[in-house]
């Protein structure tokens, strides 16, 4: 089975969110099982030299774009046994930033999807599966069903498309997009591109493709609703039948507390001693007071769908108990505001880093006691997984993959690896807080047991890929079965007392209820 994986980003070439950890470590899984896949991205200005220099060129051709005839190149890098094909047009990815830096988004992977089907003919590699992600690859689908299909070349393919995060859709001027695609206004109608007066890159992938995924299932049912559904729920709700949700994995080689390169101290499931090492030295990094209280992490993009305005809502009465807390993300400039106020409100208890820090993240998850994670829908959420396999117990709200992952934890039973709340409501999540201080504070042997389970769950990627090579096989035919050679008769008569004539008969009509025939037919014979 041969499988393209295409994505905008990818680990370790280029990364904004988790979409390029899955980039980076799902196609892995799915050659250690025994699939040929391989990925393909832009070839973005921001990448390393590192992999600059490692790249050998493949093939150049002419993509026609907006009338005009547009170089596109093709450039090949191979890591850990997977192979990379990086599409090069500095006109388009010459750029310091994955996502705006002052150039159209849209003409931007509008080339990007047109030259992912025009440079298969030219590579040494054809897929029998495009595996799209989000709305940056969405138009591939839509292209390949209409402009491509006549084509004997792309008649075979079959497209699975994943939907990493519904809010971002990929909404931009018809006319500007059909323009350069040369689409048919025929399309521009709400049974296929159009939303709301504009073309939808989102919506070519729900459309045309022949399956979609989510990365989690809770995500997947939760996306067929209104609330969740971004005004698409009604689409997908037609396509149910279509849609399956398979959980991200994780990547245990990068997250792993014993080796993990950011860490000065190190520990595991057999000797926890350096967890508590590692968060004196985050305190001190930190400017924390350097005592035994609870320490809660939070990193995440500062917006309002991370939960920002549930903290906003209650930071004053969270500080009412003795915690301490430290923030690390980048976004919205009322939360930046908030989390500077915070640093100069609560010296010593609070603080907050306003960056992408990778270093200080992997740092945080091995510190700190407890990790905030009250997101108002998640697809999947990795953080909450790398929370756990640092021994971090996460507190989350329950949606997407989140309610997936974190099992609440039960007194009674003494089961679960978090703590979670349903509604989205800030003093739902404050009385979260507290109860989860409370172990903390009165019940050492329970938090312990309760990390150690945590540091024992798997969510690493091998059950993920199995879930999708079977959802790729579901798609393609069968293989051709070979030509069973007729044995030469022989003077002996059948034995049918020892080998009744049923098990000549071909598996799958057995499968089939009644082999076709009414329910009447299928009576009990009358004996003889």
């Amino acid at each position: 089975m041969k499988v393209l994986f295409c994505a905008s980003e990818c680990v370790p070439f280029v990364k904004t969110g988790g979409l390029a950890d899955v980039a980076g470590a799902l196609p892995a899984a799915l050659s250690r099982e025994g699939a040929d896949v391989r990925v393909m991205l832009p070839k973005y200005g921001m990448i390393d030299e590192y992999w600059k220099r490692k790249m050998e060129h493949v093939c150049d051709f002419e993509v026609l774009f907006g009338g005009e005839k547009v170089y596109c190149g093709v450039e090949r890098v191979v890591d850990c046994g997977v192979t990379y094909y990086l599409i090069d047009n500095e006109s388009f990815f010459r750029v310091n930033e994955i996502y705006g830096d002052g150039i159209n988004e849209g003409i931007r992977f509008a080339f990007f999807c047109r030259a992912i089907l025009e440079a298969l003919p030219h590579m040494e590699f054809f897929p029998d599966v495009l595996h799209l992600n989000d709305w940056q690859t969405g138009l591939v689908a839509a292209l390949l069903k209409t402009q491509y299909a006549a084509s004997a070349d792309y008649t075979h393919i079959k497209t699975v498309f994943s939907i990493h995060n519904l809010k971002y859709q990929g909404l931009f001027s018809w006319r500007e997009i059909a323009g350069k695609l040369s689409l048919d206004d025929r399309y521009f109608t709400y049974e296929y591109l159009e939303f709301y007066g504009c073309i939808s890159f989102m919506k070519g992938g729900l459309v045309f493709a022949d399956r979609l995924c989510t990365v989690s299932p809770t995500y997947a049912e939760e996306i067929k609703t209104p609330f969740y559904g971004e005004n698409l729920d009604g689409l997908l709700r037609a396509r149910e039948n279509t849609l399956s949700g398979v959980l991200n994995g994780l990547d245990y080689t990068i997250f792993d507390p014993s080796t993990d390169r950011f860490l000065e101290h190190h520990f595991d499931v057999e000797d926890l001693s350096g967890k508590l090492l590692c968060k004196r030295a985050l305190q001190q990094e930190c400017g924390l007071e350097r005592r035994d209280v609870p320490l809660i992490g939070m990193i995440a993009r500062l917006s309002a769908q991370k939960g920002l305005d549930l903290v906003e809502r209650v930071l004053g009465e969270i500080m009412q108990n003795d915690v301490q807390i430290i923030f690390l993300g980048k976004g919205d400039r009322r939360f930046v505001d908030l989390l500077n106020w915070a640093n100069w409100r609560y010296p010593g208890r609070v603080h907050a880093r306003i960056d992408l820090d990778e270093g200080l993240a992997h740092r945080i998850y091995a510190g700190a006691d407890l990790f905030l994670m009250p997101s108002q829908f998640e697809p999947c959420g990795l953080s909450q997984l790398i929370a756990l396999r640092y021994g971090c117990v996460p507190i989350v709200r329950e949606t997407g993959g989140l309610k997936d992952t974190i099992v609440p934890y039960n007194l009674y039973t003494d089961e679960g690896n978090g703590f979670s709340f349903a509604n989205y409501n800030a003093h739902e999540m404050l009385d979260t807080i507290e109860r989860a201080v409370h172990y903390w504070a009165t019940d050492k042997e329970l938090w312990r047991r309760m990390m150690l389970r945590g540091m024992a769950d798997r969510f690493d990627w091998q059950k993920p890929a199995k879930a999708y090579l079977a959802l790729y096989e579901a798609m393609l035919p069968p293989p051709k079965a070979k030509p069973v050679s007729t044995p030469k008769a022989t003077a002996q008569p059948p034995r049918f007392a020892e080998e009744p004539l049923i098990q000549e008969m071909p598996k799958t009509a057995l499968e089939e209820p009644h082999f076709g025939l009414k329910e009447a037919d299928t009576a009990e014979a009358p004996k003889e």
